[in-house]
């Protein structure tokens, strides 16, 4: 898939098929994550993966968008080592790239996945439930899996209204 064309056309996933992610489709996903930039190289990121469903329903306890969780077969769940970053705003940057990243793989997989902030809120929580330090921050949880429908739609504001000036 053309890498605009996958820009243009990934829209986040919500519902999912029982059908489980593969192996080799996480550590794809996981892979294109781990390429993502980052201020001096320092790749900052780290990943959990959650397929057990008992762990995914704790973790999905900790957010309102439950059902997502609940619905996927695997969640992974993105943090930001507080021991490798070095600049919070350039490594929540980079933290972001690689999350992009991650959707952009899981649509070119032919997978669908969402990524959930709200559970931010409970960051704490999520840690305890993963079993991590409070080093690891926590920057998102993807949901993955395949999509029980390919139907979504979304519009993008008009460049006029985006463009603030062109020097």
């Amino acid at each position: 898939m053309d890498i605009l064309e996958a820009i243009r056309t990934r829209r986040s996933v919500r519902e999912f098929t029982a059908e489980p992610v593969t192996p080799e489709q996480v550590t794809e996903i996981l892979s294109a994550g781990r390429w993502a930039p980052s201020g001096l190289n320092n790749q900052p990121w780290r990943f959990v993966v959650v397929r057990r469903e008992g762990k995914r329903q704790e973790l999905a306890a900790l957010t309102k968008y439950r059902r997502i969780i609940d619905g996927a077969p695997l969640a992974i769940a993105v943090f930001c080592d507080r021991e490798a970053m070095y600049n919070d705003t350039k490594d929540h940057q980079g933290a972001g790239a690689c999350l992009q990243n991650m959707l952009l793989a899981v649509h070119g997989l032919g997978l669908g996945a969402v990524w959930l902030g709200e559970i931010l809120n409970r960051s704490a929580e999520v840690n305890a439930v993963l079993e991590l330090p409070a080093r690891y921050e926590l920057m998102a949880v993807l949901a993955v899996g395949h999509p029980a429908s390919c139907n979504q739609r979304s519009g993008r504001k008009g460049m006029e209204e985006l463009l603030l000036k062109e020097l």
